[in-house]
C-alpha cells in the first residue's frame, strides 16, 4: 500500500487523517509489524490491520481522533483476549498518528518519494505526544516502527520505515505454469523479471513488478541480476533449464536456483552439471523439484501456487536471519 500517496489525498479531502501502525506483535496477532492503515474522519480507511475486533475497534479511535483535527501520536498495546473478547491469546502494539493539514507539504514529498518506487525511513522527535519535523534516513537498515526515548525520558524519537521492500526474481519461460506464476506471485513481495525467447508467448498485459524480457539466449539476463536475487527456471527446454542452472550456480550469488520438473529431471541434471565441472558443494544448491511436493495436482495454477508458497517460506527464513537497527543516515529534513 502506498501510505503516503493516501495520506496526501485523505488531508486534501478531508482535512486530516490517522496513520495506524503495527508497532509490535507477541503471540497469536491477526498482521504482523508494519502493517498500516489510513483511517479518515468518517471512517473509510485504506490498507489492514488484520481485521477482525481489533481492526474494527482501531478505525473507530483513528477516526474519532481525527476528526477532532489535532496532531498527536497515540501508542497503546491491546490484549487481544482480555481487552476484546477474541481467542487469538496474542497482545498487539498499535501506534495512531493524527496528521493535520500542516502536514501536507511533508506528504506531497514523501507520496513522490513512494511513487519512486524507493524504500525510506523517516525519523522525528515526539514532545508530548506529537512529533516534530521529519528527516528522511537510509532504510536499509530501518524497522517499520522503532521509538527510542532519550535518558531523561521527555523527549523520544520515532524512526519509521515506509515503502515495499521486493525481492528480485529471474523467472525463465513463459508457458503455462509460468504464466500462472506471475498472477500468483502478484500480490507478493517479489519484482518478476520474466524471460524467455519467444517474444509472442508473453500476455499483453501483466501485473505489476513484472517485467518482460526476450533475448536469444536468456540465459545471459543473470549477468544483470543484483546478488540474492531467486531464480527459476521452467522453459520449453531442458537444455535450456541446464544452461540457466549452470550459469545460476556458477556465479554464486543467487538466494535461489530452482528448476521445475521431476526427481529423475534432477538426477540428469546432476549428472550433466558435474560433468560441466560444477562442484557436488554447488549442485546441493539446486531445488528440483520446486514448490510444495504435497500438492499432487498438475493444472499450472495448483503448480504455481505451491511456488509461491515455497517461495514465500525461503524469503521470510531467509528475512528472519538478517540483522537490524544501524546504518540509519541523516540526509534531509522536511517540515511539518
Amino acid at each position: 500500500m502506498k501510505v503516503w500517496t493516501h495520506i496526501a489525498e485523505s488531508l486534501e479531502a478531508c482535512g486530516s487523517c490517522a496513520l495506524v501502525t503495527v508497532v509490535q506483535v507477541d503471540g497469536s496477532a491477526p498482521r504482523e509489524a508494519g502493517a498500516r492503515m489510513v483511517v479518515r474522519p468518517d471512517a473509510s480507511f485504506f490498507g489492514t490491520v488484520g481485521g477482525g475486533t481489533l481492526e474494527l475497534e482501531i478505525i473507530r479511535k483513528a477516526a474519532r481522533l481525527a476528526a477532532e483535527n489535532t496532531a498527536l501520536l497515540d501508542i497503546q498495546s491491546v490484549a487481544l483476549g482480555p481487552d476484546l473478547g477474541q481467542c487469538c491469546g496474542g497482545r498487539a502494539k498499535l501506534s495512531i498518528e493524527v496528521l493535520t493539514a500542516q502536514s501536507a507539504g511533508t506528504a506531497g514529498l514523501l507520496a513522490q518519494r513512494e511513487n519512486e518506487g524507493s524504500v525510506f525511513a523517516t525519523s522525528a522527535e515526539m514532545r508530548d505526544g506529537r512529533l516534530g519535523p521529519r528527516r528522511i534516513l537510509d532504510a536499509s537498515a530501518a524497522r517499520p516502527f522503532q521509538l527510542v526515548e532519550s535518558a531523561d525520558e521527555t523527549i523520544c524519537e520515532v524512526v519509521e520505515r515506509f515503502g515495499e521492500t521486493r525481492t528480485q526474481l529471474a523467472l525463465f519461460g513463459a508457458g503455462h505454469v509460468g504464466k500462472a506464476l506471475v498472477l500468483a506471485l502478484a500480490p507478493l513481495p517479489f519484482s518478476v523479471t520474466w524471460i524467455d525467447s519467444r517474444a509472442d508467448q508473453f500476455p499483453r498485459a501483466v501485473p505489476a513488478h513484472v517485467t518482460k524480457v526476450a533475448l536469444d539466449d536468456p540465459a545471459s539476463a543473470l549477468d544483470d541480476m543484483p546478488s540474492g536475487a531467486f531464480v527459476l527456471a521452467m522453459t520449453h527446454s531442458h537444455a535450456l533449464d541446464e544452461d540457466i542452472m549452470a550459469r545460476a550456480l556458477l556465479l554464486q550469488r543467487f538466494g535461489y536456483c530452482g528448476v521445475i520438473g521431476s526427481k529423475t529431471k534432477k538426477a540428469r541434471f546432476m549428472k550433466r552439471l558435474k560433468q560441466r565441472g560444477l562442484s557436488d558443494l554447488l549442485l546441493t544448491k539446486m531445488v528440483c523439484p520446486v514448490g510444495k511436493t504435497t500438492i499432487k495436482s498438475k493444472h499450472p495454477a495448483a503448480i504455481a501456487a505451491g511456488i509461491a508458497v515455497d517461495l514465500l517460506e525461503r524469503l521470510e527464513a531467509g528475512e528472519n536471519r538478517e540483522t537490524s537497527g544501524s546504518g540509519l543516515a541523516r540526509n534531509m529534513t522536511l517540515g511539518r
